[in-house]
């Protein structure tokens, strides 16, 4: 058969777009990519193809078709008119997110019926003019995100108002002198809306339902935070009360129903300030043929490790508190856990999704005291394969209570811990584990290093992330500021809480073929954005790093893991963790299975801490449900509190983000005019965000104070380009920085450079 004659059929511009036009219009439900379409089209030659990529960008343009990735298109079904989500801007670049969508669509403020942030509007997509934006207009607001506000009270002779965080509204909130309730100039305090502005008033009316106290004061401050997000700093006293009125005390009918594990090496380990131990670790050694050891249950016996019995069995225990059994399903307690649905950590103190009597002292699993658990019981050989594993309600006494740091300690000391803590020194290891507990821990970290090791040959993402940490004074006062970084006693927890969730997730969701598998929140996690992989790769080749971009998740992930990995200890590290973290997508919740990519695991939930995520609780009790036969749950109702339960989480994570930063900025607010060494850690087109080197501070140098030259912003390369002169500053840089200013009610800390101090050689 001959080779197949190009040239094809004729077509100037305007036939092209007609073909193209119903092409789309013939099949309005389907996605095509250009090879589909040159395919369907018969369009052969190299110039048609080119003509017909500019018409469908042109198409995109029009708004009659939908640029669905970055090769394909679909026909655009939404009218001019649309609903969706209005975002609110400081800066007045606010924006409409159409349902369905992720691409922001601008809204002026002219334009913007005095939206809210968050609000569900209406908008009239505008006529697009030659050469500008697609813009919208609200035409209506379907319902408030938020009614109450937190700001800072002006008390004038005749008026008063509040002054909004990130002033958010173009007009401040006006409220009448008998709506104070005490509050005076200076408070911050917490607003609620009672007359919205209009088309005949621009007018914003309120009223004080909270003074919070004076700004600057730390409690006034943090509660300022939680009211900012619409997170609650105070528990209603009625699910206090009805917390009061629980039983702690276990029953003998209780006790006869569940494995008894109480005389078994159990304990916890959790940071040292912690109160809601929600987790415990029990481990016995059952020989080699997998009977328990006569001498494993006293709690004073020495642990048989793996090195004394290579082919060995041991039984480890992940004990998770038992909060469905004290919680039940629409109580007071419950409907409260649920409209929170996780714990908030600030940086001085936690608000608990449950009422503190559950979280530190009944459910809490303290040491010497007999705790009701619901546990995922592994037998292991010394390479730590899943030998056995049985899920079973159960009674257990924690024989100690372990900080991080403390078993951090008994690794290092007996030469096993991989991962150091500052100063520490390496030491040999040991032949026979000496402290408290130390062979059964030595035991744990090897079973934990061989379940890590597997999780990443299987192609987890290996992302090392440190935590800003703070050590406060009694008045709340920021002393200290430094990075939390994750060592062998955090590691080992971590390796036997995911093996536990991922376990509970396969009970459920894998079943055989033909079968429907019963509803269950996952946690789930999509594949990186491909788009920003590939910018990803394009932006570390001059760095000489390769990464993969196409092919199986697998292969992906390991390519991402060999770059980390060659990363380790360079001066580009933060940089390029920073841009490969920007390609991952977000974790979230859902009854929708589609497997954890960054954990390469198929199945996974959140079984492990239900005394601060109330997703964990829904499995728990579902998991009892399924266990005693009972039917499938509402998959539907089911999936509006994963989204509620990833939407609280989120906001959460926001809230605690804003926390860090104000003792940040007041960390940093008595060390104005000192210099520090720093990298430049973001880049934007209105300036530089640097991060001292040593203590991990950020703040921004402001484009105005570049003066020596005009800079255009090369948000590609993610650097700031000088026209004149050509220097560039580019993210991982090294700087010289001074502490210009500390501006703790807008959260904001401002460096001027330090030109003449300045390193000569780059960072990079």
């Amino acid at each position: 058969m001959g080779k197949e004659k190009k040239g094809g059929k004729r077509m100037n511009k305007t036939q092209l777009s007609d073909a193209i036009v119903g092409f789309f219009r013939t099949r309005p439900d389907e996605t095509f990519d250009y090879k589909q379409i040159f395919r369907a089209l018969h369009l052969n030659t190299h110039p048609l193809k080119m003509l017909a990529i500019d018409i469908l960008n042109e198409m995109v343009w029009d708004d009659f078709l939908v640029k669905m990735s970055a090769n394909s298109y679909r026909l655009n079904m939404k009218g001019q008119v649309q609903e969706g989500v209005f975002r609110r801007k400081a800066n007045g670049k606010n924006s409409f997110l159409a349902d369905g969508s992720d691409t922001p669509i601008f809204v002026s403020e002219r334009n913007s019926l005095f939206a809210s942030d968050g609000d569900r509007v209406k908008v009239q997509l505008m006529a697009r003019r030659p050469r500008h934006m697609k813009e919208a207009m609200v035409t209506e607001i379907i319902a408030h995100a938020r009614d109450t506000f937190v700001g800072k009270l002006h008390v004038e002779p005749d008026i008063a108002f509040l002054v909004t965080e990130s002033n958010l509204f173009v007009h401040d909130i006006i409220i009448p002198k008998k709506k104070l309730k005490g509050g005076k100039t200076g408070d911050k305090a917490v607003a609620k809306i009672t007359q919205w502005p209009t088309e005949e008033s621009k007018t914003i009316v309120g009223e004080i339902i909270d003074v919070l106290g004076r700004q600057g004061e730390n409690t006034a401050e943090m509660h300022a935070i939680l009211a900012q997000y619409g997170l609650p700093y105070k528990y209603p006293k009625e699910v206090e009360a009805e917390a009061e009125k629980i039983d702690a005390g276990i029953t003998p009918q209780e006790l006869e129903k569940r494995e008894d594990f109480r005389g078994v090496c159990t304990m916890t380990v959790d940071p040292k300030d912690a109160k809601d131990f929600d987790d415990a670790l029990s481990i016995r050694y059952l020989g080699t043929d997998g009977k328990t050891s006569p001498k494993a249950s006293k709690t004073d016996a020495t642990c048989v490790t793996p090195a004394d019995s290579p082919d060995g069995l041991w039984e480890v225990g992940v004990h998770i508190a038992d909060v469905s059994h004290y919680v039940t399903e629409d109580s007071v307690i419950d409907k409260e856990a649920r409209k929170r649905a996780t714990s908030v950590y600030l940086v001085d103190r936690t608000i608990p999704m449950l009422p503190e009597r559950l979280s530190n002292f009944i459910c809490s699993l303290r040491p010497d005291e007999e705790k009701l658990c619901f546990s995922m019981v592994f037998v292991f050989n010394a390479d730590a394969e899943i030998v056995d594993r049985r899920l079973v309600h159960t009674v257990i006494k924690s024989n100690r209570r372990f900080a991080y740091e403390e078993v951090q300690a008994v690794l290092e000391e007996n030469g096993v811990a991989e991962f150091l803590s500052d100063g520490a020194v390496r030491k040999p290891v040991a032949a026979h584990p000496a402290g408290e507990l130390a062979a059964e821990l030595v035991t744990l970290n090897h079973l934990a290093k061989k379940l890590r090791e597997r999780r990443f040959k299987n192609g987890a993402v290996n992302f090392d992330r440190e935590e800003m940490r703070f050590d406060i004074d009694e008045k709340g006062k920021p002393v200290r500021c430094y990075f939390k970084k994750s060592l062998d006693a955090n590691k080992l927890i971590e390796e036997f809480m995911l093996i536990a969730n991922k376990t509970v997730a396969e009970m459920v969701g894998r079943v055989r073929k033909g079968v429907k598998s019963k509803t269950l929140p996952y946690r789930i996690h999509d594949q990186p954005d491909p788009l920003k992989l590939e910018n990803l790769r394009s932006f570390i080749s001059p760095f000489g790093y390769k990464l993969k971009t196409t092919g199986s998740k697998g292969s992906i992930s390991k390519s991402l893991n060999g770059l980390l990995s060659d990363i380790v200890g360079t001066n580009e590290q933060k940089l390029i963790e920073t841009i490969a973290l920007r390609s991952m997508m977000k974790a979230r919740y859902s009854v929708h299975n589609i497997g954890h990519y960054g954990l390469a695991f198929d199945y996974y939930t959140h079984f492990t801490s239900p005394i601060r995520r109330y997703p964990d609780l829904l499995v728990h009790r579902l998991l009892t449900r399924y266990q005693d036969g009972g039917r499938s749950v509402n998959a539907d109702f089911y999936e509006e509190l994963c989204e509620h339960s990833s939407d609280m989480e989120q906001t959460a994570a926001n809230a605690e983000r804003d926390s860090i930063k104000y003792k940040m900025v007041e960390f940093m607010g008595d060390r104005l005019g000192e210099e520090y060494d720093a990298h430049i850690s973001g880049i934007q087109s209105y300036g530089i965000y640097c991060e001292i080197d040593e203590n991990h501070c950020e703040g921004m140098v402001p484009l105005r104070d570049l003066d020596d030259d005009y800079y255009d912003f090369d948000e590609k390369n993610y650097c700031l380009v000088g026209r004149r002169r050509r220097r560039r500053y580019r993210l991982g840089d090294a700087v010289r920085i001074k502490v210009a200013s500390a501006n703790t009610e807008k959260r904001q800390l401002d460096f001027t450079l330090v030109r003449d101090t300045m390193p000569a050689k780059r960072r990079r």
